[in-house]
């Protein structure tokens, strides 16, 4: 009887503890892979295409003022006061004869249609007004792109170096204890004195903090990542990738070029300042007369039946001019703001060049300079791995002492972490050279 609730219990056991772990699989994450989530999952990229999908509402919005628009309205009257006349009674010295009548109706059906013939170009002002906007949002969703791949890009990349930064601080640990053991062996049968054996004691208490802070780093690192990508702080992640070093020289002047012609903030200029002229243009139409067809077509009754025999119909159809007089003085204020706005974009488009060209430049020059720091940290690691191997060949035939060990030793740490950080420099500075001229295909630089 109750071998059937048994196996009930044991299968959902077993599908609880399956749904757990299979919850806390780790996130494999490649670069390729971390930017396509950024794209997916960032709320401030995604914010950024809403964006683009109000503009297109918009649009529609402007295109529908072209066409007719027809109403539809119903009326039942709730009170009404009606109309008495007086008469003379027929009967002479008799009362005088009331007689009330009801000019309205109780129940009332209206259609009305409008159609504009001729608004002085407001119309068609207001539509390329609202094309010129989703363009512009179009093009904001493109810098949103770059920014959120250059930040993806600079993020993975620190979590590499600090990656880089655990592995060092870890083998320099490893080396300092080898020694420590060593020297113990050798103060155990008289090699080493007691200042060795302290010197190496304090080597690796000194190390450990630097690890556990590297380790630290790493973590937070994690925690920026998975804040960018829109991932829950507690999933765990595993990166994969390297740090690797692939020539590139960039030529400053086509950079240059290319971002005048992919820069998104550049078209987004360009298509407010088209916006502001077309306001204008709807600014001064105000001052020319409107034109349009209206249309009404009336049913109305005393009974709310809709027997056909109970209502009464009526139509008339009007040509509606109207013209602007006075108006306060608003249309020449409007258009001073609107000549303003236009002037300001002017400047803005110019102060926006000056900065993309101080980008690309500075980008260049990063490059060049991590570059040259890279090839010279990387013949120093070489030097500094064969200094500590001959300190410490040196320390075991009693030539050097345990201080010219630990400082071979320090050397080649600072060189490693020197070596690392300018692969991590040179990478960065590449990306802000895609991002400065507006390109945002994984490691596209041409």
């Amino acid at each position: 009887m109750f071998k059937p609730v048994r196996i009930l219990l044991i299968a959902g056991l077993i599908f609880i503890m399956g749904t757990h772990l299979y919850s806390e699989e780790k996130l494999i994450l490649t670069l390729e892979k971390s930017i396509n989530i950024a794209l997916e999952q960032n709320p401030y990229h995604l914010a950024s295409e809403e964006r683009v999908s109000a503009a297109e509402s918009k649009v529609r919005e402007s295109a529908a003022a072209f066409f007719p628009s027809l109403n539809s309205q119903g009326y039942a009257t709730l009170s009404e006061k009606l109309f008495s006349l007086e008469f003379p009674s027929m009967i002479p010295g008799g009362p005088p004869q009331k007689l009330e009548l009801d000019f309205t109706r109780d129940y009332q059906i209206s259609l009305a249609l409008s159609v504009p013939i001729f608004t002085g170009g407001r119309l068609i002002s207001g539509y390329r007004s609202a094309q010129y906007n989703l363009q512009s949002a179009q093009e904001g969703v493109r810098q949103s792109r770059h920014t959120t791949i250059f930040n993806t890009k600079r993020l993975f990349y620190g979590c590499l170096l600090a990656q880089e930064f655990v592995k060092v601080a870890e083998d320099a640990v490893d080396l300092a204890e080898k020694l420590h053991k060593n020297i113990r062996s050798q103060y155990e049968v008289g090699m080493a004195s007691k200042f060795d054996l302290l010197r190496s004691e304090v080597q690796v208490a000194n190390l450990r903090p630097q690890l556990i802070q590297a380790k630290n780093n790493l973590n937070i690192m994690f925690l920026s990542l998975k804040n960018l990508l829109g991932i829950d702080q507690e999933t765990e992640i595993e990166i994969q990738g390297q740090l690797e070093y692939r020539d590139f020289s960039p030529e400053l002047e086509k950079n240059l070029i290319l971002a005048t012609q992919k820069r998104p903030e550049i078209n987004q200029i360009l298509f407010q300042k088209k916006m502001a002229v077309e306001m204008l243009k709807t600014i001064r139409a105000s001052r020319f007369p409107s034109i349009a067809i209206s249309g009404t077509y009336n049913f109305w009754s005393d009974k709310l039946n809709f027997n056909k025999d109970f209502w009464q119909d009526y139509y008339t159809v009007n040509l509606v001019f109207s013209f602007p007089i006075f108006n306060g003085l608003s249309i020449s204020a409007q258009e001073a703001q609107a000549q303003a706005a236009i002037k300001e974009l002017n400047l803005t488009t110019q102060g926006l060049e000056d900065s993309i060209e101080f980008e690309v430049r500075q980008s260049v020059l990063k490059i060049n300079e991590a570059k040259q720091s890279l090839l010279s940290q990387e013949k120093n690691v070489e030097q500094a791995e064969e200094s500590l191997r001959i300190a410490n060949l040196s320390f075991d035939e009693g030539m050097v002492t345990i201080l010219d060990v630990n400082q071979a030793q320090n050397a080649l740490i600072q060189a490693k972490t020197n070596y690392s950080q300018a692969l991590y420099d040179y990478m960065v500075a590449v990306a802000e050279l895609n991002k400065a001229v507006g390109l945002e295909k994984i490691g596209e630089t041409k």
